[in-house]
């Protein structure tokens, strides 16, 4: 079985997914004092069991790689994916890290990247079912973004942040767009084929500023959208789609097979929309049983 984790890590993003194969991949790191040791040690005893593991950096934001020095010094990172780019504008500890990972990588995101352990097999390595169906790094809006940025125009680095996907053989697909805003994703929606999802995280943790228009909502027709962590005035609730609010909800875990998705959460939440089933009421890093998804 599958499983992804979305971390209550405050205002940021962490993510998990422990695939079938040997590999283990994580999306972006806030790693605060108070979480630090239940979320390295988490880890830690999933990656005994693998091979590699990837880290992919949605973009250099202090919310998105607080901690990922101690990530690579408790665990290691083997395998890092970054958008390319010449971002200089912080001297933390955790900015220099994230220097150096992204000056030492070859992995740079942009659509259709392909390679083994991501999304191609052969005899020795299956694919993890990771696609990134954004950047268009020759797309005009994202070079100028990129170049504004990199001439320190503009403080925030969202939107140069890639939309991942990832999908399960007859199970779950899911969507993630960092912290891009909704400005610039219609811009650039010409640019991206985006595929039907069961599930979406909400972009920029949920925000208004990130909110997905109503009209590219509906081409993806999301069984659920996971709302992440931020001031409640701040967030949009996505009226008329199934929602989970991590402010409420806290850890967020899917366990994924073959046409469902169990979930659990760190609170008992109101989950009408969900169906119950016989299965385990809590899994070992403590969360609870909260309702499947069925995704036939």
């Amino acid at each position: 079985m599958i499983t992804i984790k979305s971390f209550s890590v405050g205002n940021g993003d962490m993510f998990y997914i422990n695939h079938a194969n040997k590999t283990l991949t994580i999306i972006d790191c806030n790693i605060i004092e108070e979480s630090e040791e239940y979320i390295i040690n988490e880890i830690k005893e999933i990656y005994k069991k693998k091979d590699l593991n990837r880290f992919i950096s949605t973009h250099p934001d202090k919310d998105h790689i607080t901690g990922i020095k101690l990530f690579d010094e408790e665990i290691g990172i083997n395998n890092f994916y970054c958008v390319e780019n010449k971002i200089q504008t912080e001297n933390s500890d955790d900015f220099k890290k994230y220097y150096e990972l992204r000056n030492n990588s070859k992995l740079k995101l942009e659509k259709n990247m392909s390679n083994y352990w991501l999304n191609k097999t052969n005899n020795e390595r299956t694919s993890s079912g990771i696609f990134i169906l954004w950047p268009n790094t020759d797309n005009k809006d994202f070079k100028d973004e990129k170049e504004k940025l990199e001439n320190n125009e503009k403080v925030s680095a969202n939107n140069i942040s890639p939309i991942i996907e990832y999908s399960l053989k007859e199970g779950i697909t899911a969507l993630w767009f960092g912290d891009m805003e909704n400005d610039f994703l219609e811009k650039i929606i010409d640019d991206v084929k985006l595929p039907k999802a069961d599930i979406i995280f909400a972009p920029h943790h949920g925000r208004d500023t990130g909110k997905i228009p109503k009209d590219i909502l509906d081409k993806i027709d999301p069984k659920l959208i996971i709302i992440g962590e931020a001031k409640p005035d701040h967030l949009n609730y996505y009226d008329g789609f199934d929602t989970i609010t991590q402010n409420t909800a806290k850890n967020i875990v899917l366990k994924c097979e073959t046409g469902k998705i169990h979930i659990y959460t760190t609170n008992k939440i109101d989950s009408d929309f969900l169906e119950k089933e016989n299965v385990s009421d809590q899994i070992s890093t403590g969360e609870i049983y909260i309702g499947s998804l069925n995704l036939n």
